[in-house]
Parts: C-alpha cells; sequence; structure tokens
C-alpha cells in the first residue's frame, strides 16, 4: 500500500501566511483544516508552517509524507451518521526550533508571513523570568514568540506593515491577552528597545480566541482498516468529530484578510468572545458535569448511551433548556440551536466518550460549569433550579467512599468498585465524612469555601433542599429519586 506524500497527491504553490507553534491532532484536525478549505475556495491564499516547539517528538512522518495528511470527521449530521474524509494540503513545512533552529528563526524573515497559531497546551503561555535572549530557542513559548518578533522587527527595520496577528488557540481565559503581558514581561526583562516594544504594541495584534471541536486523534486500533478504506497508508490520520467553532476576538478588523467565514466555515469574529465561552461552559461543559455522576450512579458508563436512556436525557434537556438558557445574554435562537448541537454531539455514534474520564476534579468543574447559572438563576427568578440543585446531591453520593489509596478515593457501584479523581483535600473531605448522615455532610460540604468560593449555605433553601434529595438518593436509588423531581 503506498504511503500518503506529495506524489500522490499535489498541493498548490501559495505564500507562507501562517507560522504554527505546535503539530498536534488539534490544531491539525481544526486550524489547518479549515486554512485548507479556504484556500481551495479562494477565501485564503496561504500555506502554513508548523513549527515543533518542544525538544522532545519527531517531525520524521511529516517529512516522509510531505506534511499531508487525512483529516476524517465522523459524527451525526442531518441526523444520519457519516464519515468525511479529506487530504489536507495547506501545511508546507515542518521545522524544529530546536535542532533546526537556524531554518526556524529564519521564518521570521518571511515577507508574506502574517499569522502566528499555537496551541502549546494551558502550561503553554506562561512567562519564564529563566529564559534568555540568548538561547537557541528559549524554553518558554512567550519567550519563543519575543525572541521570533524582535528578529522580524530587526529584519524589517521596524516596519508597521510586518506586524502579525496572533492566534492562539490554548485553553486558558483571555488567551491573547496573556500572551501579550508574557510578550511585554520578556522584551523588559531582556531589556530590549522601547521602539521594539511600540512596534509590539501597535502593528501587531493579539487575538482572544475560543475553539471547539472534539477530537479522537489516530486511530491506532483501527489504522489498518481504516487505511484499506481508504487505499493508502497515512501515519498522521487525525479523526475528530464535524461540530467545529472558532470565535476570535479582536480590536483590530481581521476578518477580510483572514476570511474563513467566507469559504462556509464557522468561524465568528467578535468584540467579545466571553458571551460564547459562557455559552460553551454553561450548557455543553455544565450539562456534562451535571448529569455524569447521576448517569454512572445509574449504571452508565458512556455518554451515548445515557442519550438513548430517557429518564437522563430528560434531566439534560430540563437542565440545559429551563434553567441554563434563561440565564445567558446571547439570543435564544441561537442557545437553543448550540445546545441541539450539543445533543447530537452527546450521541456521536464514532466516539466512546467515558463517564468517569468527565468526572475526574468534579468538584472543580462543578464550581466553574454549574454554579454560575445557579446563582444566576436564583438571582433571576427567586427560587432554586431543581435539577442543577439535584446534580449536587448526586454528587456527593458519586463521592461516597472512605477507601482513599495512592491519590484515588475507591467509590462502590454494585459488586464494582471505581476510581473518584480529584485534589488531595476534595478526596480526604470526602473519605473523612463517608458515614455521616446526609444533613451534616451537605451542610459541611457546601460551607467549604475553598471548593466552591463562597458558603453555599448562605443560598435560600440550597442546604435543605440538597439534603433532602441525598436522603433520598440513599434511601430509593438515584433513578427513583431523579424521577421524582421531573
Amino acid at each position: 500500500m503506498d504511503l500518503l506524500n506529495g506524489n500522490k497527491i499535489k498541493s498548490v504553490a501559495r505564500p507562507i501566511k501562517v507560522v504554527q507553534f505546535g503539530e498536534g491532532n488539534f490544531l491539525r484536525a481544526f486550524v489547518d483544516y479549515m486554512i485548507d478549505i479556504a484556500n481551495e475556495y479562494g477565501s485564503f491564499d496561504g500555506n502554513i508552517v508548523l513549527v515543533k516547539p518542544i525538544p522532545f517528538g519527531s517531525l520524521e512522518m511529516f517529512h516522509k509524507q510531505d506534511c499531508r495528511y487525512t483529516v476524517s470527521l465522523r459524527g451525526n449530521v442531518n441526523g444520519e451518521a457519516v464519515k468525511q474524509n479529506r487530504i489536507v494540503t495547506s501545511v508546507e513545512d515542518a521545522v524544529d526550533s530546536v535542532n533546526e533552529y537556524d531554518k526556524y528563526i529564519k521564518l521570521a524573515e518571511t515577507d508574506s508571513l502574517r499569522f502566528i497559531v499555537s496551541n502549546t497546551t494551558e502550561a503553554g503561555i506562561v512567562y519564564d523570568e529563566t529564559d534568555r535572549f540568548d538561547m537557541k530557542p528559549p524554553k518558554s513559548f512567550p519567550g519563543k514568540l519575543t525572541q521570533f518578533l524582535y528578529h522580524r522587527f530587526e529584519t524589517f527595520n521596524g516596519d508597521p506593515d510586518k506586524g502579525l496577528v496572533m492566534l492562539p488557540v490554548e485553553l486558558i481565559d483571555d488567551n491573547g491577552m496573556h500572551l501579550k503581558e508574557c510578550v511585554l514581561k520578556q522584551i523588559d526583562n531582556w531589556g530590549l528597545s522601547e521602539s521594539f516594544k511600540k512596534w509590539v504594541c501597535d502593528s501587531c495584534i493579539f487575538t482572544q480566541t475560543l475553539v471547539d471541536r472534539i477530537v479522537t486523534g489516530f486511530p491506532k486500533a483501527d489504522a489498518q482498516n481504516e487505511w484499506d478504506e481508504m487505499g493508502y497508508e497515512d501515519n498522521l490520520l487525525v479523526t475528530a468529530e464535524p461540530f467545529g467553532l472558532w470565535v476570535i476576538e479582536s480590536d483590530t478588523d481581521i476578518s477580510k484578510e483572514f476570511d474563513l467565514p467566507g469559504a462556509g466555515l464557522p468561524v465568528v469574529f467578535t468584540k467579545d468572545h466571553h458571551p460564547f465561552k459562557q455559552r460553551k461552559v454553561r450548557i455543553l461543559n455544565g450539562a456534562h458535569t451535571s448529569f455524569v455522576p447521576m448517569a454512572y450512579r445509574m449504571g452508565e458508563d458512556i455518554v451515548r448511551d445515557c442519550m438513548n436512556d430517557d429518564d437522563i436525557r430528560n434531566f439534560m434537556l430540563k437542565t440545559i433548556y429551563d434553567e441554563v438558557i434563561p440565564t445567558l445574554s446571547l439570543p435564544e435562537d441561537d442557545l437553543k440551536k448550540f445546545a441541539s448541537e450539543v445533543v447530537n454531539r452527546f450521541n456521536n455514534p464514532y466516539v466512546d466518550h467515558a463517564l468517569l474520564a468527565i468526572s475526574l476534579n468534579s468538584v472543580s468543574k462543578w464550581r466553574a460549569r454549574c454554579l454560575p447559572t445557579l446563582l444566576d438563576y436564583v438571582k433571576k427568578f427567586g427560587k432554586l433550579p431543581v435539577h442543577l440543585t439535584f446534580s449536587i446531591a448526586a454528587l456527593l453520593d458519586f463521592y461516597g467512599g472512605k477507601e482513599l489509596e495512592d491519590g484515588v478515593l475507591k467509590g462502590h457501584r454494585g459488586d464494582n468498585t471505581y476510581d473518584i479523581k480529584d485534589d488531595e483535600s476534595v478526596l480526604k473531605f470526602f473519605a473523612d465524612r463517608y458515614s455521616e448522615n446526609a444533613a451534616d455532610l451537605v451542610k459541611e460540604y457546601l460551607g467549604r469555601e475553598d471548593f466552591h468560593g463562597m458558603d453555599l449555605n448562605t443560598v435560600p433553601g440550597l442546604t435543605e433542599a440538597v439534603t433532602d434529595y441525598l436522603s433520598d438518593i440513599r434511601e430509593n436509588g438515584m433513578r427513583q429519586a431523579m424521577k421524582r423531581i421531573g
């Protein structure tokens, strides 16, 4: 079987417009995939050079395949399970920033370069005061970027038209703002010129972004069957769901020069990305966190099966439509459309999303994803949201265990045990209170300001309601207790 490479599929010669820090699955199935489509449609005319920002790992397969690879989107589209394959040709080269430093830094001299994309993990956008300007390259991503921008500034004598647009997709709040702060700190730390600092501030654009797509990566267990179906070998094959959303906040309008929407792609330019993030966190992530502990205790193991359980599905729908959506600021039709997509994504026949994987750190997740909705609902309607309130009791039941071993709390479901993973303080709290009556456990849990940022016992009626729900769960089982709330 032939290996996918440049001999099998040619690419169109285009100027290099994008340098991308990161060569992982997400960027290739999201950013590079979208740019490839935009190139084909004629709304963007530019290729990408991938940069490996870390010392470990290898680009050998990228070079063997001439940076060609397949993106396979699989999931529900218009009510049908579909698989859509596309060979991506938008990536022109892949460069190792450590072992090919000279080639890497020379990219800053590229006249046509306009965009910097990055996905260096949540820990990547961090200022490192130990980075030095003479390192080849500096250790941190902000250090690399500062050095890269300085080289471009020097090459083009501070030409304001040669500034770059930063498109970080790291999953941290206000990613572009934090990246810019790190760069400016590094400029001061290295004693670089004020004229360079001004160029960065005035001629470069640091956008803030929100990205959304589940990328499942290389199908190791079924690779040969995939290759047989495609008719070629592709060691860079990456699988993902069809849904995608890229929200880009920028004070400067870049929509014309980065016209991905012109190719029908799900990219939104906005002056404020926060409502979109709030929508995602509260609807998609909040739905997960509110029903997963309950569903697992009811005997389910993966998200898709939960969508085929009428009780769980109805609980989730009522949580989203009756409790979450009324608290959000975006237009109701947009929120309902997004919610419908969420349900569709949860029912993806190609993704076995384990409930226990989602349950990791559920206490802090509930605080970030569900608590704001509960508080906003109480403020707006003067009463408790029933399903989100019940989700607290379900979480307390899920965390029921007294055996704490190697940083893992052991829960029990029937004759089987399951691993509960969370911060040490959370696990110790539950292990120490395993046998406490419902009223005492609820009061102590809701009172932990380090868990919730406030004493939740101060929310009118919450302590009593959660106590009643937990007592019902313990006495009658999760399903019967959940059915009683409607």
